[in-house]
């Protein structure tokens, strides 16, 4: 069987609007770097929370050095010596400053490929200027090579920017959830600002007025703004789109909506009252509808704020405050170690893009797909390429493909089902939860999977696919699209395609 061509490339426009790629957001025609200029992907290019490419290889870490916050968030609950939730405002330990930096310099010698050392908590930093600020200023003078950033609610940010420029960060996120303040009194119970705790409306219009000030005044002093946001279904999920038009109008170059995290258990005043978050497809949805306004984040895995290594890992169970007393840290030399694997990573990085640049530009001479969409899931530890066995992942990176090529839309987490023993997993109610996770997606791909989750990922119509192992990501996943193209698994094509076509 022939492959459904289509030689007019305009004709996929109407398909493009809903579940296609858009030519600012496609993966293998333009990805999120190909977008931004090039004195932005020079500042970026290392920074996994920052860049979609650098997130495959670079490790970043949390240090939880500011305890105390100057809001209240409907969808927040801060928990202290919490090691069993992944999410914002969750730590272990609460760091001094001193202990910050002996970690991180712990952390950089012992992970060489982490370039970037946050602060996001578990309060908001700028509420916690002297400790945020001494962390800062130690690290710079004796961590020179480490990207610092932080990440506030803006609240106070105005009156930290000069402070901020001081210690040379150029990476602030802030989180910006609305420009309405009759919106942001349902989400925001109360601020407290100049001594006072200020409830409804009026604390909203003040928390907003200072996050606008604020991203401004960095912009102002050259310092990158990403803009977090957080999708509240019934509350701000229809008025996200202004707040990225505003944002990026104002010089943010990135926005990253994460959905709500509502489950009743971490004991948020959302969760409680039954405020549901977004689905998968809700998600997507809104993130598309913003990217014609701004770049957008699809990689982001919503921290905790004590996190360690990669995205999608915490290894911060490795450098506990125990654990680190003893360390006898060489950092200078540590220095020269992480410099020469940096520049071995954004070797490879470069080659990489170089190569699949040209890709792209050959792809774009071949006639296109008549063909729908389709999400995959994809099991990776890293590195851009499949190389992790289905049963051994505790999260999926969902992909989609198109006739316009493959495009990263964002992550699942899941249970991991395999321990690696003779056991699999703890029985067919994890497998089960984990193919659960994957709903709507029509094939997953790893480097390996065991009879009996093949058998229940069919059944479940999802297409277990374990012949890409080592393979890049988006090459692999465009192949096994054109492979159910030619099976005929995608002839179910829109009307509005067809008669273009």
């Amino acid at each position: 069987m022939q492959l459904p061509v289509l030689n007019d490339a305009s004709s996929h426009a109407e398909h493009g609007k809903k579940g296609g790629c858009e030519a600012s957001s496609c993966g293998t025609t333009e990805t999120q770097m190909d977008a931004i200029p090039d004195s932005i992907r020079e500042k970026i290019q290392n920074h996994p929370c920052y860049s979609e490419d650098a997130h495959h290889y670079f490790a970043r870490m949390h240090v939880a050095v500011a305890p105390a916050c100057n809001i209240q968030c409907h969808y927040c609950n801060r928990k202290y010596d919490c090691s069993n939730e992944s999410r914002p405002g969750v730590v272990s330990e609460l760091l001094t400053p001193d202990q910050a930096v002996k970690k991180t310099m712990a952390v950089a010698a012992n992970i060489p490929q982490m370039t970037v050392l946050g602060i996001a908590g578990p309060g908001d930093p700028l509420a916690n200027p002297e400790r945020t600020f001494e962390t800062f200023r130690r690290l710079s003078e004796e961590a020179p090579d480490i990207k610092l950033c932080v990440s506030t609610n803006g609240l106070a940010l105005p009156d930290a920017v000069e402070e901020l420029a001081k210690h040379n960060i150029d990476h602030v996120t802030i989180t910006i959830n609305c420009v309405d303040p009759e919106i942001g009194a349902k989400i925001y119970p109360w601020i407290f600002w100049k001594n006072r705790r200020i409830t409804g409306v009026k604390g909203a219009k003040i928390l907003i007025e200072q996050q606008q000030k604020g991203l401004e005044m960095l912009i102002a002093k050259g310092i990158l703004v990403k803009v977090n946001s957080v999708m509240i279904p019934g509350v701000n999920d229809q008025h996200l789109a202004e707040v990225s038009r505003v944002v990026k109008a104002k010089g943010a170059f990135l926005h990253n909506v994460m959905p709500l995290i509502s489950e009743p258990e971490h004991g948020t005043f959302y969760g409680v009252m039954g405020q549901r978050g977004p689905t998968p497809e809700e998600l997507q949805d809104l993130q598309d509808s913003c990217s014609g306004d701004m770049n957008m984040m699809r990689h982001c895995r919503q921290c905790r704020a004590d996190a360690v290594g990669m995205l999608g890992e915490d290894r911060g169970d490795e450098f506990s405050l125990d654990k680190i007393e003893d360390m006898d840290i060489d950092y200078p030399a540590a220095m020269e170690k992480r410099k020469v694997i940096h520049q071995a990573i954004q070797a490879e990085m470069d080659s990489k893009r170089l190569e699949k640049t040209a890709k792209a530009e050959q792809q774009k001479q071949q006639p296109k797909l008549i063909t729908r969409p389709v999400l995959m899931a994809v099991a990776t530890s890293g590195q851009g390429v499949i190389n992790l066995h289905f049963g051994h992942a505790k999260e999926f990176l969902i992909y989609e493909a198109s006739p316009e090529g493959v495009r990263f839309i964002s992550h699942r987490k899941a249970d991991q089902y395999c321990g690696g023993d003779s056991t699999c997993g703890d029985g067919e109610s994890t497998l089960q939860l984990t193919i659960r996770a994957l709903a709507g997606c029509e094939a997953v791909l790893c480097s390996k999977i065991g009879y009996e989750p093949w058998e229940m990922l069919e059944a479940a119509g999802i297409a277990p696919n374990g012949e890409h192992a080592l393979e890049p990501i988006e090459e692999a996943v465009l192949a096994v699209y054109k492979e159910m193209a030619v099976a005929g698994k995608l002839d179910d094509v829109p009307e509005s395609v067809r008669a273009v076509a």
